[in-house]
């Protein structure tokens, strides 16, 4: 199978983006030997910063495989975000309707036309305190299991000093010039997941086991190590709420 082409609307938006990037930040890149040269793949990259969407497409749109990421429908409403969001072949994700399926089913295509589709598997925003991964939503893992395609964890570090996730004051921080830094690493294995059902209990293990690689890559980057346990937001926010009602830690 060949390599895909980069294309036109991405070659656009990498004219219109990089130059800023460029300019404002140093970059630090890591591990493109382990980005697939064919063939459709998975990335699994952590999220911490409005910004590191460009940050993790310039690592990525540097090593010739461009990812399509899953994207909010609402985005593709936009003036001329929603074109190029089109253009360059982005996935609309549709939370809670009718159509909520069609971005699985868009993602599984995609990487049997050979692409490579970007996940999130956070979901949002990380709200560790620390800034580590939280615990992952299943998407990655549903999509990976169905096709089988390699999953490469990546880590990014540096846009969250820039540009800080909850920051209500001084919210882009461009000095002193910060480094973006990602590093991709090795396809999680997750073989002993083909063939079983994909039940809630093996999505989750499997989805485990791309959080666990994806952090691995980021203690590397910023030479730390995690906490044992990967922050679980929902938990967290009931806990909170046992809290206000007085019910005290379970």
């Amino acid at each position: 199978m060949s390599r895909r082409r980069i294309g036109f609307w991405y070659r656009l938006a990498a004219v219109i983006a990089k130059p800023p990037l460029v300019v404002l930040f140093k970059r630090d890149w890591r591990g493109m030997e382990h980005i697939p040269a064919v063939g459709g793949f998975i990335t699994a990259v952590n999220h911490n910063s409005y910004l590191d969407p460009l940050s993790y497409g310039h690592f990525q749109y540097n090593t010739g495989r461009v990812p399509r990421f899953l994207a909010k429908a609402g985005l593709f409403r936009t003036p001329f975000i929603g074109m190029m969001l089109r253009g360059t072949g982005q996935i609309p994700v549709y939370r809670e309707t009718t159509n909520a399926m069609d971005a699985f089913r868009a993602a599984v295509a995609a990487i049997e036309r050979g692409e490579c589709v970007a996940f999130y598997p956070e979901g949002t925003l990380t709200r560790d305190p620390d800034m580590w991964p939280m615990a992952g939503k299943t998407g990655a893992a549903r999509v990976a299991l169905m096709t089988k395609a390699p999953v490469i964890p990546v880590a990014q570090w540096g846009a969250n000093l820039a540009m800080p996730p909850y920051a209500k004051e001084n919210r882009f921080r461009l000095f002193p010039r910060k480094t973006l830094q990602a590093q991709a690493g090795p396809p999680v294995d997750l073989s002993r997941f083909y063939g079983l059902e994909p039940t809630p209990e093996v999505l989750r293990e499997a989805t485990e086991a791309i959080m666990a690689a994806v952090t691995r890559e980021l203690e590397d980057l910023r030479g730390e190590k995690a906490p044992a346990e990967l922050y679980d937001h929902r938990e967290a926010r009931a806990e909170q709420r046992r809290r206000a009602q007085g019910k005290g830690p379970t």
